[in-house]
């Protein structure tokens, strides 16, 4: 359970604050009562904290990830004391294609706000996003915190990297910083077309047949936006109190489905008589990632609220609202 008291005129620095989570949890900081400062780099019009109003709730900072003193700066101006760092480069395709720009924004980007927090003497709380594909491909399924992290494709390899950065600093350093690996995060607001669901919903609300860029095969987790939102809060609080500094959780529903096995309860939820298309040109990707959330039940008592056909539902809604 969240608690309101913790966050009530807390000062919270988000980088991503404009993407798929940083709005989300933007939006549920504010409502707790927080003041939120985010980092801007492009102004997105139809990002979804500024369709539900509350950019005009957040203080901007103009910047990059790359740009350290930009970062420090903020952190002093806006005396922060704690910081959800979610901004990076998180398309695997665009990663592929550009594998320079996401080694800067996720690896350095990582670096950068890691030491302008350690300069920074009012950060108490730093959450760092990482995936679950800083795993890599693992024999034991479903992955645990215990396994090493052994990216291999570009973005792959620049989760791991800054999963591995993170826990340097509070190893050298000992700075208060906590890691979160979460599957494929879905949901409404989330504006990113490349991804299977929101392709697929928009795909089928348009009338047109869902595209599956590999052979459908492929299993991962699916990972509902308001449950994420929920454990990255709930763990931004109980890393203080239980002094989890240095700790990573997976965050998972536990429900693994092939691609093709997703889209297909989509268009069953919309109710749509349309067959996907099945391209098997899908490259660079690891055939099965799932992951075990043990330890976040155990240790935060940690529970996802919404299953995968309460979740699908949610989010189909929503796009037909949008």
């Amino acid at each position: 359970m969240i608690q309101c008291e913790h966050w009530k005129n807390r000062n919270v620095f988000i980088t991503g604050a404009t993407g798929f989570l940083g709005s989300h949890i933007g939006k549920a900081l504010i409502d707790l009562g927080a003041n939120v400062t985010g980092l801007i780099r492009d102004f997105v019009s139809n990002s979804n904290i500024c369709e539900i109003g509350y950019d005009k709730k957040i203080n901007w900072v103009k910047g990059y990830l790359e740009d350290i003193h930009v970062l420090e700066r903020a952190l002093g101006e806006y005396e922060i004391d704690t910081v959800f760092h979610l901004g990076a480069q998180a398309i695997v395709g665009i990663a592929n294609r550009n594998p320079i720009s996401t080694f800067e924004a996720n690896i350095l980007g990582t670096c950068n706000i890691l030491e302008a927090c350690r300069r920074s003497p009012l950060v108490k709380n730093i959450i760092v996003a990482s995936s679950d594909k800083a795993y890599g491909n693992q024999k034991d399924l479903p992955y645990d915190e215990n396994l090493p992290l052994q990216g291999r494709y570009p973005y792959d390899v620049s989760k791991s990297c800054a999963d591995l950065i993170a826990q340097s600093y509070y190893h050298t350093y000992k700075l208060p910083v906590c890691i979160t690996r979460c599957g494929n995060l879905y949901g409404g607001g989330d504006l990113n077309f490349n991804r299977i669901i929101p392709q697929t919903i928009n795909s089928i609300l348009n009338d047109h047949a869902p595209v599956i860029r590999s052979d459908g095969t492929l299993i991962r987790d699916y990972f509902y936006i308001e449950d994420a939102v929920e454990a990255y809060l709930l763990l931004a609080e109980k890393m203080e109190e239980f002094k989890l500094y240095g700790e990573a959780f997976n965050f998972s529903n536990e429900n693994r489905l092939t691609v093709l096995g997703i889209v297909e309860r989509i268009l069953n939820i919309m109710d749509s008589d349309l067959k996907p298309i099945i391209l098997n040109q899908g490259n660079n990707e690891i055939k099965y990632q799932y992951l075990s959330a043990k330890k976040a039940k155990e240790i935060l008592k940690w529970e996802s609220i919404f299953n995968i056909d309460e979740g699908l539902k949610r989010t189909v809604r929503w796009y037909k609202n949008k």
